[in-house]
Formats: C-alpha cells, structure tokens, sequence
C-alpha cells in the first residue's frame, strides 16, 4: 500500500468512527499502525470488557474471530464487526465442538476450565473461563480435590499443573505462534545479550519457559518491561506487542525471539496480520462482516466468562 493511500484510509477511518460512533479495538498483536488508529490496545477479554462499558453503538475488533466473537458475548445490544472473517486462530481452531464434548463426556465429574482463546461453541460447553493473565487464580479458586479438564492450549495447560499441583487433564492444542520459538536460538541471543531479560508467554513450550526469566500474558510481559530495569528483552510472544514497548520506553533493546525457521526473523500470527487498515476502512464503510450469534448459544457461553469474572472480583484480580 502507498503512504498516500494509507494517509487516506487513517483519516476517513477517523471520520467514520465519529460519525457511526465506533469503538475500534486493537489486540496487541496486531501491526503498529493499526494499534494507534485503535481507541483502546490490550488483550482480547480487556478489550471487551472496555467496550462494554463504552457508549459506542459499534465495535470494530481489530483481532482474530474468536475475540469478536467475546466482545458481542459481552455486548450482545451492540453491532459488532470484523475486518475479515477469516481471521481465525489455530489454538481455537485446534479444539473443535464434537470432539471436545466427546473428551468431557469420556471423563465425567470435571470441571470445565477453557481459555478465553475459544470459539464460542468451546466457551458454551465450559464451566468457567479464564485467561493467561487469571488462569492460575481461577484454577487454584476451585475446590483443591476438584478434578479439572483444561483446553486448548497444551502448554498452558502443562504450566497450570506445575504451578498448581491440580488433578487437570489437557487437551491436546497449541498455537502455531508460540511453538514455534526456537530454544537454541534464544539461548544464542543469550549468549550475544547476556543481561537480556528472557520474557516469555506462558503458551510457549516447556523448554522455551524454562530460560524465561518472566513468564506472563501478553499485558503482564508490556508491565515486566516497563518497571523492569534492565535495558535488553528477549520477547518470545508475538512480535506486535513490541510496538507498546517501544512507545512505553524507546531507550530500551526489544528482541523477537527467533521461530524455529530460521528464514524468518520473528514468528508472526498469520491470522492477525489479515486485519489491514484498508480493511479497517471498508469494514466502517459497509459495515460488515458482522459477528452475529444465535442467543441460546451466546446466552450458554456467557455464563462461564461471568463465572471467570465473578471468581476474579472476589480475588481482587
């Protein structure tokens, strides 16, 4: 895209959103441009939670499906909209409906416990929902001889139970961006950066999490960043959130952890990166795809994310 073009496109963006009144949210993951366009940045529950309690008649998510999908599950008055609809995600993707009322049903007297990273057909099956950022208080607010199924994420699901010490089983999924990290490469960047913080997303696989240094979501490594006081960071986590970073304190050294392809430099969400700002600007214009879902199924899903958030106010969390 020309700078022109994409100069025009920012600015008519500005102008629909007035007129419409548009909330746009931005995930983190998403490119820099796009995030400064956003009216709020964060992670995909937060956002949603945002725009709930914003008087916009729209929200635009500039994200992947499923965290549209959240925002009208928290939203259900509001329009909701997604610059592509196949802006899918392959740990949500690695989970489907069938097979994963088939793994409840084969183990009976669980708890139900997904993470918020779900189609909405998953989170309509849970009990409770947490996040990256909750997931350990969530699992340790249960009963301590309850019995917990945990998907999708493999990875996170293993981190629970060595955090935990909780009787959960997993579901076999993962996400293309966080296995994808190469440890002999990180512990090379190590080695040229040797007071480099190793910061890590609790989704990567076990040997990446053991050199971390910090292991957070996406809004806990941002924080680490910036009260931390070292001046080097190795971010395994999608690169988009270097952006914040960035404009959180420019003087430091922010590292993409290199993917296990060395042709590339950084493990990019392909998903993510389908959202452009020429989509952006005709999504506003036509306003459409839209996210729309049937009641019975939104009202079902909604109740194991209220669940999550009662659990978490009690907490204080």
């Amino acid at each position: 895209m020309k700078e022109t073009d994409q100069t025009y496109y920012i600015s008519e963006i500005k102008k629909l959103k007035r007129k419409k009144n548009v909330v746009i949210l931005a995930h983190y993951y998403q490119t820099g441009e796009i995030q400064d366009i956003a009216d709020f940045t964060g992670d995909s529950l937060a956002l949603s939670q945002q725009a709930a309690a914003t008087n916009a008649d729209t929200i635009l998510f500039a994200g992947v499906r499923f965290m549209a999908e959240t925002a009208k599950i928290l939203s259900p008055q509001k329009k909701v909209l997604i610059p592509d609809m196949m802006a899918g995600c392959s740990l949500a993707d690695s989970c489907n409906p069938e097979d994963f009322s088939k793994f409840i049903d084969d183990n009976p007297g669980r708890t139900v416990v997904t993470y918020v990273n779900t189609n909405i057909d998953i989170k309509a099956l849970s009990d409770i929902v947490c996040t990256s950022s909750n997931a350990i208080q969530i699992i340790e607010s249960l009963d301590s001889e309850e019995k917990i199924i945990f998907g999708p994420d493999r990875n996170l699901g293993n981190y629970l139970i060595n955090k935990t010490g909780r009787d959960i089983l997993v579901w076999n999924g993962a996400c293309h961006v966080h296995e994808e990290f190469s440890l002999e490469a990180i512990l090379r960047l190590k080695e040229e950066y040797p007071d480099a913080q190793v910061i890590v997303h609790p989704e990567c696989e076990s040997p990446v999490r053991m050199i971390a240094d910090f292991i957070g979501s996406t809004s806990a490594l941002l924080k680490f960043t910036r009260e931390n006081k070292s001046s080097t960071f190795i971010v395994a986590t999608e690169p988009g959130i270097i952006h914040q970073m960035k404009k959180a304190d420019p003087s430091k050294k922010y590292i993409p952890a290199p993917p296990k392809d060395s042709t590339c430099g950084c493990s990019e969400c392909n998903f993510m990166k389908l959202i452009t700002i020429e989509k952006i600007y005709r999504c506003l214009m036509d306003e459409k795809p839209e996210i729309i879902i049937n009641n019975d199924i939104l009202v079902r899903a909604r109740k194991p994310i209220l669940r999550m958030m009662e659990i978490s106010e009690k907490l204080g969390k």
